[in-house]
């Protein structure tokens, strides 16, 4: 029996690595940059973040927060007063040592003299925008403080992959400071469920919400919450996160405030964030062997319109139907966002376009030809099924948000149940070890889902998992049940069940 023809190779079940590598190849979403471990962000891949951008922004703002800006270079000085946060960024963190340039005597040019401290690419802003809170705020009345910044971040990554890992990456990052642990406590929950909201809605890829243990936690942070997600190889994405920083960052940056006794306190903060990573959860959670599949509320374009003709003549004709669906396709909106629909006229071979827009993910293609236009209507392919049919232009206008909203609401429906169909309750050593031990040791990729275990809250049992099985903690859902049991590492009492999986 021969092997089905696909777009991309190799398949997901061949070597997904190289799979998910080959996806953004043929998407055109993103590709290395000549500087080792960074990458270029093509339009299309762009495009995604946009969208990504847009929504969440919007979603902020919704909930009082505003955008600002922060220095791309910390003082080294900066991140020594934070101890904690400084031995958890130490060995990612790139260093400007040196200023200017100049040509030395063979022609080459080479740093010129030592700055009198060295610089910190961000990593990440708590230290720098702590600094700067610390001059904002004097009394109760500066409070809260609630700022949002789009940013680049280098992370001195020794093994990279694409939106999964890079150097340098696109993120944002929230920093608010409050007057109580409460209300500081109640922003870093508020945040997750923003992040969790956007996941499932927006990206239609499902999560579980949860805080991590005290070793997967934030450098300085007293709680992180997070999202997790599983990609189609049964590993864990962690999608976002959310830090209660209490008064750590508060204290090491001075952020002090009078409150309304007069009293001088030490602020409460909060940090939170998610980068352009998602863009590589997204193609994980969705794509297939034939390229991306992106969910329509944050695809670059809706649908594709595919003229076919034979001859001069016929190009007029169906172009002009063309054009005339389009204008009315343009007038609709989904989900509040005008929809974009292009005619796709380029001199190639109809085959060729039409497995472009596949590997591009695109959620509608539209093709036009004679009998199309005869009949007053058009072929519809949707790119989450496959499903092809003919409809009536009326129709196809009036029902194209509906249809929309069927591929996002099929792709959350797809991506929920495979992940509960590769997790499972686990409550022995030798059934944890067997779920995720790969049966061929030449495919380890190949390996249980979510194992959710009881854990009796010691990082010995946590050290054992990552150097035995490869795996780690994810999460303690927040809405995990109390269920008394035993550690299914030591037999140890446990009060409820947490997330283990092998992770990116």
């Amino acid at each position: 029996m021969s092997k089905p023809k696909t777009a991309i190779t190799p398949t997901r079940a061949e070597d997904y690595p190289e799979w998910y590598l080959q996806v953004i190849k043929a998407a055109d979403l993103a590709e290395n940059s000549p500087v080792r471990g960074c990458m270029v962000i093509k339009p299309w891949g762009y495009s995604l973040w946009e969208n990504i951008q847009r929504d969440l922004d919007a979603k902020f703002k919704a909930t009082g927060h505003v955008n600002a800006y922060f220095p791309l270079f910390i003082p080294m000085s900066y991140l020594q007063k934070e101890a904690q946060h400084v031995e958890g960024f130490a060995k990612e963190c790139a260093v400007v040592t040196h200023s200017r340039l100049e040509a030395g005597p063979d022609g080459q040019l080479a740093p010129a003299g030592p700055l009198e401290e060295p610089l910190i690419v961000r990593p990440t802003s708590e230290t720098i925008i702590g600094e700067t809170y610390a001059k904002w705020v004097q009394s109760y009345r500066d409070l809260p403080i609630l700022i949002n910044q789009w940013a680049n971040v280098v992370r001195w990554e020794m093994r990279t992959r694409l939106f999964l890992r890079t150097a340098e990456f696109l993120w944002q990052e929230g920093h608010t400071v409050h007057a109580t642990e409460q209300e500081a406590m109640e922003e870093t929950v508020r945040m997750l469920e923003v992040y969790a909201d956007f996941a499932e809605n927006h990206m239609a890829m499902p999560v579980i919400k949860g805080t991590k243990t005290a070793g997967e936690r934030f450098p300085g942070a007293v709680e992180t919450f997070c999202i997790e997600a599983m990609m189609q190889d049964r590993k864990a994405l962690q999608a976002g996160t959310s830090h209660y920083l209490g008064q750590n960052f508060s204290k090491s940056c001075g952020i002090r405030f009078q409150d309304e006794a007069g009293v001088l306190q030490h602020a409460h903060t909060t940090s939170w964030g998610v980068s352009t990573r998602l863009i590589g959860g997204m193609i994980m959670t969705h794509a297939d062997d034939d390229g991306l599949v992106v969910p329509p509320r944050l695809a670059p374009q809706h649908a594709v319109i595919l003229p076919i003709y034979r001859d001069d003549a016929g190009r007029a004709e169906v172009l002009a139907y063309c054009k005339s669906l389009q204008k009315e396709l343009l007038a609709k909106t989904f989900h509040g966002r005008p929809l974009v629909v292009t005619i796709d006229d380029r001199d190639l071979r109809g085959g060729e376009k039409t497995w472009g827009w596949i590997k591009k993910g695109v959620p509608l293609r539209i093709e036009v030809g004679p009998r199309d236009l005869a009949a007053g209507a058009a072929m519809v392919a949707r790119r989450d099924t496959g499903e092809k049919a003919v409809v009536p232009r009326a129709e196809l206008v009036d029902g194209i948000e509906s249809r929309l909203q069927a591929i996002q609401d099929n792709l959350l429906a797809r991506a929920k149940a495979f992940r509960e169909s590769q997790t499972r309750r686990i409550d022995t050593w030798e059934e944890l070890k067997a779920w995720f031990t790969p049966a061929n040791p030449d495919r380890p990729e190949i390996h249980g889902g979510f194992a959710l275990c009881h854990w009796n809250g010691s990082a010995e049992v946590e050290k054992r998992l990552k150097e035995e099985l490869k795996v780690t903690i994810r999460c303690i859902p927040l809405d995990a049940p109390a269920e008394a049991g035993k550690c299914v590492v030591t037999g140890e009492p446990s009060a409820r069940r947490v997330v283990m999986a092998k992770a990116y």
